[in-house]
């Protein structure tokens, strides 16, 4: 299938050319336990506590500690501790197939793609057996390394890919995976890829990045350091994830109600009308917010309204899925909507949550179908609002705001950890020379 989009909307989106952002799924909705969940992200609050404990006692004093173990040691060529692997799969009974991601490492190929991309004959594909690295030439600018974990079963891969095994006499898979990962290495690699227009490292480029090599036992502190980081990351993303899941399902539960709650068209408590700005005149560091029709918020120097109003896109692939909530002066794109509350018995913050969890389903049956998708004016005049009390607003909007405030406190978290987790990498592996 395909679907063409315009230049714009992809600018506005930061061009992002992902299929998924353009086309939706046509996937049943999840049906989950919300008990199980509930249970389930408790254990993981407990976990990640313990691994904030483990970083902070590393960064409040045990990264001073094991530096006063580094000593000055030997360097090596990555190419010196590491010897290619060529066996095939066709004297064997291997029926997993890997590929590689830079996200998860090496995973089985079918999990990794929709569609199995891999040939039916796979005799001429290679071995990988625990502890190999496996990595793409033509991508590894982009991560694509892993090596096979000790608890993984051994697989092939496709010929497109380079397989090395390491002398762990010297080395542990991952102190060589984290140097991988470090600045230094991935500026080697571009500084060494093959001339041309595309990526290219092919295998005898190792031999010209040297990196430390300390005693087995420094480096296995060193792993187990870097660990503790790596894991709190991962179980951030986690948690990130089911928070929102455990969000999305407590939004639709206090944003349902019964026949008996008066309901009002949005037209008669809002002043609704778009703004007059165009993309183009986005600035890096303006005074004022400026919504366009993306989930990022620009920057301008003058604004077009003073007040309290929710914004959302008027077109394009934001149409019922990004709103803004917005206190104070900013400026408005041209295909973008604003809605301004004016009347006392409904709160704008209420009715910015319903418009969040119910405006897409209705909105998705009265959209006019051009080049993207487009509302016109009257189909948010027309969409009905519940209006219980102000004061089942106020506490709705409360603990609402309890998930969202939460949930960002979480992805701040995450940022501020990988800058953290990068830093005692680097400094981590980072030894003199004898």
């Amino acid at each position: 299938f395909s679907k063409l989009v315009d230049y714009e909307t992809v600018r506005d989106l930061d061009y992002n050319l992902s299929v998924s952002t353009y086309v939706e799924s046509k996937g049943e909705e999840e049906k989950f336990d919300i008990n199980a969940l509930n249970v389930e992200i408790k254990d993981l609050d407990l976990t990640i506590q313990d691994y904030v404990d483990s970083v902070n006692t590393f960064t409040d004093g045990r990264f001073e500690e094991l530096k006063k173990k580094f000593c000055d040691v030997e360097f090596s060529s990555i190419g010196s501790l590491i010897k290619r692997v060529t066996t095939k799969a066709k004297n064997t009974d291997i029926k997993l197939v890997y590929s590689v991601s830079n996200v998860y490492g090496l995973i089985k190929a079918e999990d990794y793609r929709e569609h199995v991309i891999y040939s039916k004959d796979i005799s001429n594909y290679t071995v990988v057996n625990k502890n190999m690295f496996v990595y793409n030439p033509a991508r590894l600018n982009i991560g694509s390394l892993a090596y096979l974990l000790p608890e993984q079963p051994e697989g092939v891969v496709s010929p497109m890919y380079f397989v090395f095994k390491i002398n762990e006499e010297k080395i542990l898979p991952r102190y060589l995976y984290y140097h991988f990962q470090s600045n230094y290495v991935k500026n080697r690699i571009n500084q060494l890829k093959e001339r041309g227009v595309r990526f290219r490292f092919d295998f005898d480029r190792w031999n010209n990045i040297e990196i430390p090599i300390p005693p087995l036992e420094l480096q296995e502190e060193i792993v187990n350091n870097l660990d503790t980081f790596t894991n709190l990351i991962s179980n951030l993303e986690k948690i990130i994830t089911l928070r929102k899941k455990q969000y999305a399902y407590y939004l639709d539960e206090l944003l349902t109600f019964g026949e008996d709650t008066q309901k009002v068209k949005l037209g008669e408590i809002a002043e609704i009308g778009t703004g007059s700005s165009n993309t183009d005149e986005q600035l890096e560091e303006g005074l004022y917010p400026f919504f366009v029709r993306s989930p990022i918020v620009r920057r301008k120097n003058d604004f077009e309204f003073d007040e309290t109003a929710i914004i959302t896109s008027g077109d394009g692939v934001g149409v019922g899925k990004i709103f803004h909530y917005v206190e104070g002066k900013y400026a408005l794109h041209q295909r973008a909507y604003r809605i301004h509350i004016i009347t006392n018995d409904s709160l704008p913050r209420f009715v910015y949550y319903y418009m969040m969890g119910t405006f897409y389903d209705y909105i998705s049956k009265k959209v006019f179908l051009g080049t993207v998708k487009s509302i016109r004016r009257n189909m948010l005049t027309d969409f009905e609002i519940p209006l219980p009390t102000l004061d089942t607003q106020k506490e709705i909007v409360h603990y609402l705001d309890q998930f969202t405030t939460l949930i960002s406190l979480l992805e701040k978290k995450l940022e501020l950890t990988k800058k953290q987790y990068a830093y005692y990498r680097d400094e981590l592996l980072r030894f003199e020379r004898k």
